[in-house]
């Protein structure tokens, strides 16, 4: 007969080794995974189609980089306001609100690109509303993660979030090369703002009211005040200000995918579709890492492993700057998706746990200044440098500024180093 100590350690054991796909068990949250699953994908087709459109339009490395500007800016301007919004009002309605907004981005774009679209501003100019509606409706989607699961299939619904992301991530760019290659980028555009539908009808279809109140927790007025309670909270939590700064600075180093283009084009020299290819494989990586970590469950020394793979993705990023072989190329993108999925899956969840219920959305606000903010914005820098110096030495430069923020991490990061999950 088992020892109660036998039994119990067969118990936990259970318990972390869940099924992969253990939050899809819970209704409204199956319907919101489903309805992102075409979205995102849209989202990433459009994503890779803009760049290579504007490469197209202005054979420019800087107007590359201003992608990421655009892109970025509204962001940082915009997600404070985010935070407090989503904290103080119905979070289904507001991302059925900030659906609507990039949906019609996506047509104008459509519009204008079939009307023979010869400046890349026009471009500029929508991206930048798509991602102001992305400051609002990621914080509102994040603090409505709760209500749709329990706290012990979190995690998983994280992973699985991720994953979402990662396969939108293989099939959106592959798509979008073969659409690039055979009609161009206006159909991309319009596939784009139709996919937001499966969002918006599984938002209708979910029975959680999307209420902060009926999320148990307390309604808090618009206001500054209400702004500053989110600083002082992230503030005073250091586990979280290290996360948060980790991730900005790996992502601002280490912003090697808006280069992509000059890469297929110019450096190994393939087509629309090897560009496609080439954006799908961080995503690669990133897909079958997140399935080990969503049958994984919890694990121990989860804030070293966030360093190590903050180190682990600035020398992929190296690695791939220095290859001249697609195969290897392709093996150094899908090893940086592999490494930042670990890392984001552990961050998310520290982050999510930590944070009492009524402040989730102001801390997932302040944290997109952090996590989208560095990338964007590294991809302007990205951009600058390489116009000076080419895409290649621009992200071996990257990739060494990202390892560089790791080393950093391990020495000053004291909270984050000690922490166990």
């Amino acid at each position: 007969m088992a020892s109660p100590q036998l039994t119990e350690d067969i118990h936990k054991t259970s318990r972390n080794r869940q099924s992969a796909f253990a939050s899809l068990r819970h209704r409204d949250f199956r319907l919101l995974w489903m309805g992102q699953i075409v979205s995102v994908t849209g989202s990433q087709m459009q994503s890779v189609a803009i760049n290579w459109h504007v490469y197209l339009i202005t054979k420019s490395a800087f107007a590359l980089g201003l992608v990421g500007l655009f892109r970025g800016l509204p962001v940082i301007l915009c997600s404070l306001a985010g935070g407090v919004v989503a904290d103080a009002f119905n979070r289904k309605k507001l991302m059925i609100a900030t659906q609507t907004v990039m949906l019609l981005s996506a047509a104008l774009l459509g519009i204008a690109t079939f009307g023979g679209l010869k400046t890349a501003w026009p471009i500029y100019i929508l991206s930048a509303l798509a991602s102001a509606a992305t400051a609002f409706d990621i914080p509102a989607r994040q603090s409505l993660m709760p209500a749709l699961v329990p706290a012990e299939d979190f995690p998983n619904a994280v992973s699985l979030g991720l994953i979402v992301f990662n396969v939108a991530t293989i099939g959106g760019p592959a798509l979008a090369g073969v659409l690039l290659a055979e009609s161009g980028p206006a159909i991309i555009y319009v596939l784009n703002a139709a996919s937001f539908l499966a969002v918006i009808i599984a938002l209708l279809l979910m029975r959680a009211s999307g209420s902060p109140e009926r999320q148990g927790e307390r309604r808090d007025a618009l206001s500054f005040s209400a702004l500053k309670e989110g600083f002082r909270f992230v503030w005073q939590t250091p586990i979280i200000v290290q996360t948060m700064t980790l991730d900005f600075a790996a992502t601002f180093f280490a912003s090697a995918t808006l280069l992509l283009p000059i890469f297929a084009k110019e450096v190994l020299q393939v087509s629309a579709r090897g560009y496609g290819i080439l954006a799908a494989a961080p995503a690669t990586g990133s897909v079958i890492t997140g399935l080990m970590l969503a049958r994984l469950g919890s694990f121990k020394q989860q804030g070293r492993t966030v360093v190590i793979c903050v180190a682990i993705y600035g020398l992929a990023t190296v690695g791939f700057g220095l290859s001249r072989v697609f195969w290897l190329s392709l093996l150094m993108l899908a090893l940086t998706g592999a490494a930042d999925t670990v890392s984001t899956v552990v961050r998310q969840t520290i982050r999510q746990l930590a944070t009492p219920n009524h402040l989730r959305g102001r801390m997932t606000s302040i944290n997109m200044m952090f996590f989208m903010g560095g990338p964007q914005l590294g991809e302007l820098e990205a951009g600058v440098v390489a116009g000076f110096i080419g895409a290649p030495l621009s992200v071996v430069i990257g990739g060494l500024g990202s390892l560089l923020s790791a080393c950093v991490a391990a020495v000053r990061s004291k909270s984050l180093m000690n922490y166990e999950g």
